[in-house]
């Protein structure tokens, strides 16, 4: 499910001042509300997609580009976002992110085709990458240590967990009732009531000492780009084609110069000694993998819902109400399952529901109904989910270096972010190549016979999602330690999701 961690790059070395109390609530309140606007800005045009694949004409592979557009630049840039507040000071990049996300989203509302909407959510992406990583550590610093902070951080939780499922509805309230333009548009007041209300709540930080590693930023999030690129192309033009090849051969020149720079820089954005604990690089992968799919499951079950089950994107929306529902439900016994069992057992047994769930999917077709063949394996992969975060996100940050804590937490989100590009696009792929003429056309306005083909086409990626999942199962199983539960416990506060 597209959600976000609550561990966003929260630097320990040096803390923002802490309000006043009587502020604490204020700055609570501005903090969450753009860090919202954030999280909702990817669930909220998903349910809008193919009322936007109509106004703008999309083929159903560049649709992707709307929602990996803006995952690769904010994860891309996540990184550098956090290093350029702890350098240039959290308020100062804070506000300027959130300018850049508010305008970013005036241009996208205002769109007259496909290349002006992706190039406002590649903005929106960076926008977004400037301004969150201020967010959790303005929390964490801004409110003692205690009951205080427990709260904040619960109210903190609560926000990011429910988001999903309020973007979706959101998303089919707004298109319904007005445009897919307004998914945009609704940001501009936010933001703009963020910008104003910041500069009086929120203090500035000291600065740190430090260099920016531009070339680290640009060659990851380039080489990700064409390698995703790579893959929608051959969805459209073919595995041989010269663009697709042109653009594999670009990503591994980039990835490969990326690790060449991080290996040479004195301050790398990516510390690659992150990935000398094999436990932790395993649950980076299994974080990707399990992303991965479940982007894809949301981009093509909101289509399904609406195109073949003919819901309105209001209806859509309430649609996905039970997942959201069961993930945060069962996310509740997550620590209490890590406090008897660890958190390996935790990750496996909430992966099975997962892998059960995406299975069952594959079997829909074009009389599928949502009662028969949709809720039982949203309710599956909810529950699952649920399960899985929590022990998950302590695994990527047991044994940190205090030095490399901002790094570690927030490869949480880059993972994320960049699995939900790389996989969705691998999706796309999949449902491109199976040879239908409805997998190259926007989604709407088919026959019955094309709409059986598309329904088959859908079938076939959810099948690719749910190998993700057993590879993700596989890294959990082979690759992730049994730590010690006392090992584990200095991380469980930050890793809750």
């Amino acid at each position: 499910m597209p959600t976000s961690s609550i561990t966003q790059h929260a630097r320990p070395t040096v803390p923002l001042p802490t309000p006043r109390g009587e502020r604490r609530g204020l700055t609570l309140a501005v903090m969450l509300c753009a860090q919202l606007m954030i999280v909702l800005d990817l669930t909220v045009v998903n349910i809008a997609l193919p009322s936007i694949a109509r106004g703008l004409h999309f083929s159903a592979p560049s649709l992707a580009w709307v929602l990996n557009a803006y995952s690769l630049t904010f994860g891309g840039l996540l990184l550098l976002g956090g290093r350029a507040s702890d350098i240039l000071g959290r308020r100062r990049m804070f506000l300027t992110g959130i300018a850049v996300f508010t305008a970013a989203s005036l241009a996208g509302g205002l769109a007259s085709s496909a290349a002006w909407l992706l190039a406002a959510r590649a903005v929106q992406g960076a926008g977004g990458a400037i301004a969150s990583p201020a967010v959790l550590a303005t929390i964490v610093s801004g409110f003692p240590e205690g009951r205080e902070r427990t709260r904040a951080l619960g109210i903190f939780t609560a926000v990011m967990m429910g988001g999903a499922s309020l973007g979706l509805v959101l998303g089919g309230m707004i298109t319904e009732w007005a445009s897919w333009r307004w998914v945009l548009f609704i940001n501009v007041p936010i933001g703009a009531a963020v910008l104003l209300a910041a500069p009086h709540v929120l203090a500035e930080s000291a600065r740190q000492p430090g260099r920016f590693d531009i070339a680290g930023a640009l060659t990851s999030t380039a080489g990700m780009c064409a390698l995703v690129y790579a893959f929608i192309r051959a969805a459209s033009t073919g595995w041989t084609d010269r663009g697709t090849l042109a653009a594999f051969a670009a990503s591994a020149a980039l990835l490969a110069a990326f690790v060449v720079t991080e290996t040479r820089s004195p301050q790398p954005i990516t510390p690659l000694r992150l990935f000398a604990d094999r436990s932790r690089s395993g649950s980076y992968a299994a974080r990707l993998l399990l992303v991965a799919g479940m982007f894809g499951m949301f981009f093509f079950l909101t289509q399904y819902v609406q195109e073949i089950l003919r819901f309105s994107p209001l209806k859509a929306g309430i649609a996905f109400v039970p997942m959201t529902g069961a993930l945060f439900a069962v996310s509740r016994l997550a620590p209490r399952l890590i406090a008897r069992f660890g958190p390996k057992p935790p990750m496996v047994a909430g992966l099975l529901p997962v892998v059960a769930g995406m299975t069952w999917l594959t079997q829909i077709s074009a009389g599928t109904s949502y009662l028969q063949g949709i809720l039982g394996p949203m309710l599956l992969l909810g529950a699952g989910m649920g399960i899985t975060f929590v022990p998950l996100t302590m695994a990527s940050l047991a044994g940190v270096r205090p030095e490399d804590s901002g790094s570690a937490s927030s490869m949480v989100n880059v993972t994320q972010q960049v699995g939900g590009a790389l996989g969705l696009a691998i999706l796309v792929t999949v449902f491109g190549s199976n040879g239908t003429a409805a997998a190259h056309r926007p989604p709407a306005g088919q026959g019955a016979a094309a709409a059986g083909a598309l329904t088959h086409a859908m079938a076939t990626s959810f099948g690719a999602a749910a190998i993700f999942d057993v590879c993700a199962l596989l890294v959990i199983v082979l690759a992730i330690r049994m730590l010690p539960r006392p090992a584990m416990k200095p991380a469980a506060a930050a890793g809750d999701q």
